[in-house]
């Protein structure tokens, strides 16, 4: 993966791992890679003149810096040093960095950060193409020099990160759709790239289970990860191709190539729009099996939505994104209860399962920097201080989430998920915390609802612990992400591993296939919402398990839908055993369920 070749009319080719399927078109939107951790958003056009201000505060904040560095410098330094502070002073002075990252601000509505590191990818490349060998090392000067005035900018108070919602680059950019290309992208940039009208992803690295993958597949965008160097190839403003069928990436096509490209999306459009007509067609099997399609939501707006796709509830709100973006701050209980209510009322009626936060691993709060929690996150972050044990290892805070959960539940239908449940104690310890949040409401007269308690399937341990859990809890869901993850010893963002995270591994299977039968053996609840749920791949072998509530990302639920309808789970579950005792489930599951598919519709 990863490679590419060049084209004589200055079009050229970059392959990497398809992960998410469709055409996309449009001009290219670079984030430059830094060692400094950078926000990137869109700000509001009432704020630009802050940015630029913001922009030159930390410039001079650093002209001062090194002024005094070189004021107080001892009289036997080296004179080398001196000349070195006085050629980061006048970098920092150039207007082609300070003067240039402006327009980034103005024109692309760039916040500061963002700008500055946009520029400086583009002088970066300049002085890669210098011919003299000492005015190319001087590149490095740039970059140090940048970097000290993003630690600034990074530290600035003034930074104006809540009041850029609901802009996007629509407002600015003209009809041009636009395309993102990255080396990576943090989560906490794809929190803010939901809300924007990016078209496709490329990234240089991931695989297909990586953050960037699962969240670009949820938003239903084209998408190509491990592109390797596809950030420093492709330019600012390139015309761009994302074909994620095929995990190729065309950059300035020519007319011929992006006509039948566009074609291409016509028709994908069109298959859309046929989709789209079963949004209230019940979700019913051939045989009469009624199957619960719910949505994956971030945000209370994404109910909306989820109602709009035809989902019958909400199989998993995601609650850590109202503790993200914060610089710390964590909401309180008002706030989470105003946004769990938002939701709910949204829903009018239909179930909502609300998931406790779940941070760390690929998802850290910025509070999380005392220095163990640093060094363990290099280490390992999935095996460490995240979910269900960091809400116990900080109970004031998950004391209040439960309580503005519990008192959305007055206004509807309201379920609650506990993540990363794999010890007997934590279900202990979970079930007294609520009895006292119900205390403390009580107290304090605060209405609330009967909320059904929930824990999520993630790793082996809670599997084979099942039996025990389901004493405490009333319903299971999987997570079959991290069911993979935990089960095979797989980093799904490690690119040398990647081609070993296998959702059709046996083993994962059997856990799969073994839960939800003791599930619906013991009368209790079970669903999948993790990727499998919204793979059309794996919805006959779920439906053959037993399971009969998926729930993902609303814009997957049609064509999961169209599976269900063309479905009898009789013919299905006659050929469970053979999948799951195969050691190629994946081609035993094609050729016995497409029969099994054949004979149901063909009524033989």
């Amino acid at each position: 993966m990863g490679r590419h070749w060049y084209i004589p009319d200055m079009s050229f080719q970059v392959f990497g791992i398809p992960v998410s399927r469709g055409v996309a078109i449009g001009r290219a939107v670079l984030i430059a890679s830094s060692r400094v951790d950078v926000a990137h958003y869109f700000v509001d056009p009432d704020g630009l003149d802050l940015e630029v201000e913001r922009l030159r505060h930390a410039r001079d904040v650093v002209v001062q810096e090194l002024e005094q560095l070189q004021h107080d410098l001892p009289a036997d330094a080296p004179t080398e040093l001196d000349a070195l502070l006085d050629v980061h002073l006048m970098l920092l002075r150039d207007e082609a960095l300070t003067g240039a990252t402006k327009q980034w601000i103005f024109e692309r509505h760039y916040n500061a950060e963002w700008a500055l590191s946009a520029q400086l990818e583009v002088l970066a490349r300049q002085f890669d193409e210098m011919e003299d060998e000492y005015l190319r090392e001087r590149k490095t000067d740039l970059e140090q020099v940048v970097e000290r005035v993003l630690r600034v900018l990074g530290r600035d108070p003034t930074s104006p990160l809540a009041t850029h919602n609901g802009v996007t680059p629509r407002d600015f950019a003209g009809e041009d759709p636009l395309l993102l290309v990255a080396a990576d992208i943090a989560p906490a940039d794809m929190i803010q790239f939901k809300r924007s009208v990016f078209q496709g992803f490329v990234t240089d690295i991931g695989g297909k289970t990586s953050h960037t993958a699962i969240v670009a597949r949820s938003m239903d965008i084209p998408a190509v990860v491990g592109a390797r160097e596809a950030s420093r190839l492709i330019r600012q403003d390139d015309w761009v191709i994302v074909d994620g069928d095929a995990g190729t990436v065309i950059v300035n096509p020519s007319p011929i190539i992006l006509e039948e490209y566009r074609f291409r999306q016509r028709q994908s459009e069109l298959e859309r729009a046929r989709l789209s007509r079963l949004r209230h067609t019940p979700a019913v099997t051939l045989d009469g099996q009624k199957v619960e399609l719910l949505a994956n939501i971030e945000l209370p707006a994404d109910a909306l939505n989820a109602v709009a796709a035809g989902a019958v509830g909400v199989g998993l709100f995601r609650s850590e994104f109202l503790f993200m973006n914060r610089d710390g701050d964590l909401p309180d209980e008002e706030e989470q209860f105003e946004a769990y209510r938002a939701a709910v009322e949204a829903m009018n009626g239909l179930p909502v399962t609300i998931r406790t936060v779940d941070v760390g691993a690929d998802k850290p709060l910025d509070r999380l920097t005392a220095a163990e929690l640093r060094h363990e996150h290099v280490l390992n972050p999935a095996l460490g201080l995240r979910a269900i044990r960091w809400c116990l290892a900080e109970p004031s805070m998950f004391r209040k989430q439960l309580r503005a959960i519990y008192r959305a539940s007055a206004f509807g239908k309201v379920r609650l998920l506990i993540p990363m449940v794999a010890q007997l104690s934590e279900a202990r310890q979970i079930e007294d915390i609520l009895r006292k949040v119900r205390e403390q409401l009580d107290e304090a007269g605060r209405p609330y609802g009967k909320v059904e308690i929930g824990a999520m399937i993630e790793g082996p341990a809670a599997a084979l612990i099942l039996s025990g859990l389901l004493r405490s809890f009333d319903f299971v869901s999987i997570v079959t992400n991290d069911l993979i993850l935990y089960t095979l010893a797989i980093d799904r963002a490690a690119e040398a591993v990647a081609h070993l995270y296998d959702p059709w591994h046996p083993a994962v299977l059997q856990l799969i296939a073994q839960t939800i039968a003791q599930t619906n053996a013991a009368g209790k609840g079970v669903g999948v919402c993790g990727e499998m749920a919204g793979d059309p791949a794996f919805t006959d072998l779920l439906l053959a398990i037993g399971l009969r509530n998926f729930s993902m990302h609303p814009s997957q639920i049609a064509a999961i839908k169209q599976r269900i309808l063309r479905a009898d789970t009789r013919f299905l579950s006659a050929k469970l055993n053979l999948v799951l005792e195969s050691e190629d489930p994946q081609k035993t599951a094609l050729q016995s369920f497409s029969r099994s598919a054949l004979r149901a519709v063909s009524g033989h």
